[in-house]
């Protein structure tokens, strides 16, 4: 990871609000929605006069399964284990605004799902939608955490692992040498989970998580580059009753 690619890492992630809502149904399915919001605020810190000569519009949607589709000859390359990967990914919807006159920066990844072990990392939704239009290899991917999902009915976790300890080291110690320069400036980068689920709730394994007055939702915050440095604190189970 070169100085760039690290100081970019930095000025998305310590300008970035990501909120992860989760709805499940009495029969366990649902929907899970992935926002993420760039503070206009925090980044016109870190970007200084390039923030006023940004020039940039798009305004997307598809469905993941469109890239499969209309790329159907670079998909068909992959090996059977990455083919069934990047079809747990088919049915997410993806919204991309990103508008510098309106100054709106926003990635929105949907998804219905009939049972909460169907979710996939949605963080990763737009890297894979690359890798099938370029035909780029899974393995340079330089993800060094994923994210998985179960739910038999009563406990719902949120398991988060380190799939790669040496680039996860990579960007503490970056974070750590470029975080010093901007220890001054308030800057917002809040990663909020979001769940509700069809009973009530009787325990939660982080403390920190507020339960609404009906007990069937939570709500829990994170400093988005604690999350990025330490993504297993990330880690949650929900208890029903």
């Amino acid at each position: 990871m070169n100085h760039l690619k690290a100081f970019l890492l930095l000025i998305l992630i310590t300008s970035c609000q990501i909120t992860e809502t989760i709805h499940i149904n009495p029969d366990g399915s649902g929907t899970i929605e992935v926002v993420e919001l760039r503070d206009e605020n925090s980044y016109m810190q870190l970007a200084g006069e390039s923030y006023s000569k940004e020039e940039s519009f798009q305004d997307t949607t598809y469905v993941f399964n469109d890239y499969i589709t209309q790329y159907n000859e670079n998909f068909v390359k992959y090996l059977p284990a990455e083919k069934e990967l990047f079809q747990k990914y088919a049915n997410v919807k993806v919204h991309l605004k990103k508008s510098s006159f309106e100054k709106e920066f926003r990635s929105t990844f949907t998804l219905k799902f009939n049972t909460v072990s169907e979710i996939p990392d949605l963080y990763k939704t737009e890297n894979y939608a690359d890798d099938i239009k370029y035909n780029y290899a899974l393995t340079a991917e330089e993800h060094y955490y994923k994210i998985e999902y179960a739910f038999d009915g009563t406990i719902f976790k949120r398991n988060v692992l380190i799939s790669n300890p040496e680039i996860l080291q990579q960007t503490k110690d970056k974070f750590q040498e470029l975080n010093s320069k901007y220890a001054s400036l308030k800057l917002t980068q809040t990663y909020v989970l979001q769940y509700h689920f069809p009973r009530k709730i009787k325990s939660v394994s982080n403390e920190k998580a507020h339960i609404s007055s009906d007990k069937k939702s939570i709500n829990l915050e994170f400093l988005l580059s604690d999350v990025m440095q330490d993504p297993e604190s990330s880690s949650l189970e929900v208890v029903l009753e």
